[in-house]
């Protein structure tokens, strides 16, 4: 496998109008990502990367995170079976994002708490601000205490 290779970051032009992938990556040594499905489009996680979850994400064609709790790089769907094959990956203008269009294997979901998408409650705007939360998803697609085991410590979170 060919291991990718990220270029220095030279100049604005080269960054912004370039074909060199030149990722910007903050001072704790990560990008976000954005994750959607790539049939509906729907947003489905953010999730963070280091250098080895981009390089492996786009080596293997599945992705990789890094959790920033856990300070560990994660394969999506190890545990839980909810592979992400990445459809296509972008970086945006000044390469300091990344987004992944994804196939998720078995139930589709991509949440940890079992939903389909991460972004699974609206929050009340304008005259509603303030209001209680409301959920977009009425089910869960699968039990998250049976694909992870028992729920995080709040501590963690």
């Amino acid at each position: 496998m060919n291991r990718i290779a990220f270029h220095p970051r030279r100049t604005v032009e080269d960054v912004e109008e370039g074909r060199l992938l030149a990722p910007k990556f903050d001072d704790a040594g990560l990008i976000p990502c954005i994750t959607s499905d790539a049939d509906s489009g729907e947003v489905l996680m953010l999730g963070w990367m280091n250098a080895e979850a981009l390089r492996l994400t786009l080596e293997t064609g599945e992705a990789h995170y890094f959790s920033r709790s856990r300070r560990n790089l994660w394969h999506k769907g190890t545990t839980s079976g909810l592979v992400q094959r990445v459809v296509e990956a972008r970086i945006d203008d000044d390469q300091d994002a990344i987004w992944l269009r994804v196939a998720v294997a078995g139930s589709g979901a991509s949440c940890h708490v079992g939903y389909r998408s991460c972004f699974y409650r609206a929050v009340p705007t304008g005259e509603k601000a303030g209001g209680a939360l409301a959920f977009t998803e009425s089910t869960r697609t699968f039990d998250p205490v049976a694909a992870y085991g028992d729920a995080p410590n709040p501590t963690q979170l």
